[in-house]
């Protein structure tokens, strides 16, 4: 389906979209991503909403991209006796420990011994999503004495947060490996891997997924920021998730760092989301507030190949108004002048390779002559992404003989994709490039367009050859031998 705008929309499935009528409406409003939280359902309600999808694949005959978003370990404290909590005073003193008695006023289990052995005096421990900071005083293999910084409100079960230390936890705990397996098993396109600190976490999510999807790593940890250049490394792509970000960091920390993250995704064509709290307010209300439309922009401007919806379609009352939202905020962005401006003044690229020059050709001759679109032949979907990097000015079609190749390229910038038959020389991608372009409403059978591909055919990283092409091309090559 031909998309009016660049950016990308991921829309989270829940109880609000859980029926073919409502998944197909939000792909129409705009939707190109789903994706499935694993951190709520079971695996018959995973497979069941991942069969509906790509139901309205096949009747739309359109690729959909499905990303499994894996939980992650969750940390947080034990119960209270009674069950019920308590407000921790600023000053007084708290202790945690590996004890599971059923903890009062001044302690409470934490039951992760692994959190104590990372801990040093000064470290900090966040409570409750933030509102409850302590600092610690003494600690040891069991224990870690505090004192309450920032009073508030704690009660049983409540989330912990380490920002201060790498904790010796892995990325993945015993529910995401049984997960992980179920959703690539499935059959999904992007696997979406929480709590990640180090690149050796992003390396065990792909030995567990042996090809079968694209990582994607969340940086939702200072750790994650502080290595962010290895893990990028290592990943396919990244998830900005601003909700425990803004927790263990400052919040005044995490537009700069928004800013940073995705101009670094961007350098090194890997496709990169901004999520969490995006439209909030939609969860409940028809309208975003300005600060939230404001919000979609900056991400926007910024290059983002993709924003996120997560409560507000996953649960909320306004799952396709939130989806028209973000697609109207992005449309009136991209029709900016500005927009162009900051996309341009930002593309800071090292061309090493024949492939990295030939893309900077294909935007260059897309921009300075009457090119309609720019068509680039694919084995892994890396001549794209480098394509989507340039950020042309013109639509990006994607050709490609492999289904899940041109369903993980939905969720880069500007790509539109066809899946075709394999072709064998260039004549002949020439013609499948310019058939794509006439039947996707990109070009008529007298404009031109840009064909990208590397020869010999099927072989990832070798793109090599350009050309500027007349969309009539199959009247002259379609009975061509040679």
């Amino acid at each position: 389906m031909k998309r009016e705008r660049n950016v990308k929309i991921v829309a989270t499935l829940g109880p609000a979209s859980n029926d073919y009528t409502m998944i197909r409406a939000l792909f129409e409003a705009g939707a190109d991503v789903f994706r499935l939280n694993m951190s709520h359902g079971d695996h018959e309600e995973i497979r069941a909403r991942h069969a509906i999808i790509r139901q309205v694949e096949k009747d739309l005959n359109s690729p959909i991209a499905i990303l499994a978003d894996l939980q992650g370990p969750k940390l947080r404290c034990g119960v209270f006796a009674g069950d019920e909590g308590f407000e921790l005073e600023v000053g007084a003193a708290f202790r945690f420990d590996l004890d599971d008695t059923p903890g009062n006023r001044t302690r409470v289990q934490l039951p992760h011994k692994e959190i104590f052995a990372a801990l040093e005096p000064g470290s900090h421990l966040l409570v409750n999503d933030g509102k409850v900071k302590l600092q610690v005083k003494e600690c040891g293999a069991d224990f870690a004495n505090c004192v309450v910084v920032t009073g508030g409100p704690i009660s049983n079960r409540k989330g912990v947060n380490v920002p201060d230390v790498v904790l010796p936890l892995a990325a993945l705990s015993e529910k995401d490996r049984r997960d992980l397996e179920f959703v690539c098993e499935l059959g999904v396109d992007w696997l979406a891997l929480s709590f990640v600190q180090r690149p050796e976490d992003v390396e065990e999510g792909r030995a567990l997924a042996k090809g079968r999807a694209a990582i994607l790593s969340k940086i939702e940890k200072p750790a994650a920021v502080k290595a962010f250049d290895a893990i990028l490394a290592a990943s396919d792509g990244i998830m900005v998730a601003r909700g425990d970000l803004g927790v263990e960091l400052p919040v005044q920390n995490v537009p700069p760092i928004q800013k940073r993250l995705v101009r670094k995704c961007r350098a090194a064509a890997k496709p990169v989301i901004v999520a969490t709290q995006m439209l909030e307010s939609m969860i409940e209300s028809p309208m975003p507030t300005r600060a939230e439309v404001s919000d979609v922009a900056t991400a926007l401007y910024e290059g983002a190949d993709a924003v996120m919806l997560s409560a507000e379609s996953a649960a909320g009352h306004f799952p396709i108004e939130a989806v028209q939202t973000m697609h109207n905020v992005a449309l009136e962005v991209e029709n900016d002048p500005t927009y162009r401006e900051v996309l341009d003044a930002s593309r800071h690229v090292d061309r090493t390779t024949v492939a990295d020059g030939i893309v900077a050709a294909a935007r260059e001759i897309a921009e300075t002559t009457d090119i309609k679109a720019i068509c680039c032949f694919t084995q892994s979907g890396a001549t794209a992404s480098l394509v989507a990097r340039e950020r042309p000015r013109v639509p990006i079609i994607a050709l490609t003989p492999i289904l899940s190749v041109a369903r993980r390229m939905c969720l880069t910038w500007g790509t539109t994709c066809f899946v075709t038959g394999k072709v064998d020389r260039f004549k002949m991608a020439v013609v499948s490039a310019a058939k794509a372009a006439r039947e996707g409403g990109f070009a008529t059978e007298d404009e031109q367009i840009v064909v990208t591909a590397g020869v010999p055919f099927n072989v990832q990283g070798t793109t090599n050859i350009l050309r500027v092409a007349p969309c009539a091309e199959r009247l002259i090559y379609s009975t061509d031998p040679e």
